[in-house]
């Protein structure tokens, strides 16, 4: 029987599904009581044969969910919890946890790293691009070279820190 009814199950699922959503109207909720009634006909299948399974999921769907619903009214009604209170617990904190942490202070250590090895005009260059805003234009008439070396050192930057990260994440 289980062999039958795990076919006659899957070919009733949606309209199984339909009627507990339409019931219950959550889709998390409304799976729960499909696995339920799947295990409640497993059930009944060991203690003897059932004469339409199909009908028996439905039934059995239909049932679990209407008391689903009456559970939650009843709940609704008796659990008064003012709209002010709430589960600190559900609250995500802003602040990185302590392996995010970690791995934000090895990843600048490398970054450092890489920035310490890089020749000095990448090194202004990349500074006053990045960190000051400056145009290639602007950083070109500053340190008196042409914009294509700017480009060339912040290429030869920007490749010098991915390979320092690409390093990092393989160790």
């Amino acid at each position: 029987m289980p062999a039958s009814l795990n076919a006659i199950y899957l070919d009733h699922r949606h309209s199984l599904l339909g009627r507990a959503m339409r019931v219950v109207r959550n889709l998390h909720t409304a799976e729960d009581v499909l696995q339920e009634s799947y295990l409640r006909a497993h059930k009944a299948a060991e203690n003897g044969p059932i004469d339409n399974v199909g009908a028996f999921l439905h039934r059995t769907v239909q049932n679990l969910a209407l008391d689903h619903l009456r559970r939650r009214r009843t709940r609704e009604r008796f659990e008064i919890s003012p709209p002010e209170t709430f589960d600190a617990m559900e609250i995500a904190s802003d602040s990185p946890s302590a392996e995010d942490h970690l791995l934000h202070r090895e990843r600048l250590d490398k970054f450092k790293g890489a920035f310490a090895t890089l020749p000095e005009r990448a090194r202004k260059v990349w500074v006053l691009n990045r960190v000051e805003g400056w145009s290639y234009p602007k950083i070109a008439d500053h340190l008196r070279i042409s914009q294509g070396t700017v480009f060339n050192d912040m290429k030869l930057a920007m490749g010098h820190f991915l390979d320092a990260i690409s390093r990092a994440e393989r160790d």
